[in-house]
């Protein structure tokens, strides 16, 4: 995909990230995979990520990421898939390589690894991934790769195929200062957990569109919440704040790590073999499970096929 067709893409409507399955052996499990990415490509998500944070890209080998992606675009359809891609720049480079070979339409370059950088050490590394690759790129400002409007501007000058720009830092000052400083020339993503939390915020920031992980379990509510909030329908979305994103947050803040986990457990929940989380990571606890059985009943006849919300 030409990047300036995935930059509008992005920017059309409501983003996930599939969770990656593993089997008994602790492999990927491309069957699942596939079952599941199907069943999202259902629910009008503009673009979806393979391999990413929620995908667990953090626990993948680099070597694992072709065959994820390429198991992605076999079931997504239309739907143009973007990898994960990180850590240093030398390993980002091969990872971005082979996910383009793969078929990936874009990449989201997420943090480096463990270290602080400087902005120029950041605009180094992003430049030299971008140049790597004829596909698209997203940044994600996030933990310890935190741009400043400055250095994303030398960024956009020298790399055409730098289209788009998650935030993950909750910093809305900033965002702010980059959709004003940088206008249309990227795409901007809301990337915090649980992004429903904070989509309002961002929506006044110039962020029109955000990941939604819980489109993993209930991509129907998910997309009711996104075109309430698009509409300005403040009645609706509080409502759904209320009976779902609170409670749902009152889970996911149970552990350290849950921002993934409990999202795998919903998409067990709806019937699809996800599998384990892998270690660091750990998951629910039988009584949170039961937590989370509660909250998703509602959503639970029609899981394998129809927008269970409407």
């Amino acid at each position: 995909m030409d990047p300036n067709e995935l930059k509008r893409a992005l920017g059309a409507g409501l983003l996930s990230f599939p969770v990656t399955p593993f089997g008994k052996d602790g492999l990927f499990n491309r069957k699942a995979y596939e079952q599941h990415v199907g069943w999202l490509a259902g629910f009008d998500a503009s673009v979806l990520f393979a391999a990413g944070g929620t995908g667990e890209f953090f626990s993948l080998e680099p070597s694992e990421i072709p065959e994820i992606i390429v198991a992605a675009k076999a079931s997504a359809g239309s739907t143009p898939i973007v990898s994960g891609c990180g850590y240093g720049t030398r390993i980002a480079v091969s990872i971005a390589r082979s996910a383009e070979k793969a078929g990936a339409d874009g990449i989201l370059l997420l943090p480096h690894y463990l270290m602080d950088a400087s902005q120029e050490g950041l605009y180094q590394h992003i430049k030299t991934v971008c140049q790597s690759v004829g596909i698209g790129v997203m940044v994600y400002n996030r933990d310890n790769s935190i741009l400043t409007a400055e250095t994303l501007a030398r960024l956009c000058e020298a790399c055409p195929n730098l289209v788009g720009f998650k935030d993950g830092s909750g910093d809305i000052g900033l965002v702010r200062k980059i959709t004003a400083v940088m206008g249309d020339r990227l795409t901007y993503l809301g990337g915090m957990p649980t992004a429903e939390l904070f989509a309002d915020a961002y929506l006044g920031a110039g962020v029109t569109t955000y990941s939604s992980a819980v489109f993993n379990f209930v991509p129907g509510l998910a997309q009711k919440f996104y075109k309430s909030l698009r509409a300005g329908d403040t009645a609706a979305t509080n409502q759904i704040l209320i009976d779902f994103f609170y409670p749902f947050m009152e889970i996911r803040n149970r552990q350290k790590g849950y921002a993934v986990s409990a999202i795998k457990a919903g998409v067990r929940l709806m019937g699809f073999d996800t599998g384990p989380v892998r270690a660091p990571l750990t998951d629910l606890t039988a009584q949170e499970m039961e937590m989370m059985e509660a909250l998703c009943e509602p959503y639970r006849n029609n899981a394998l096929g129809a927008q269970a919300a409407e």
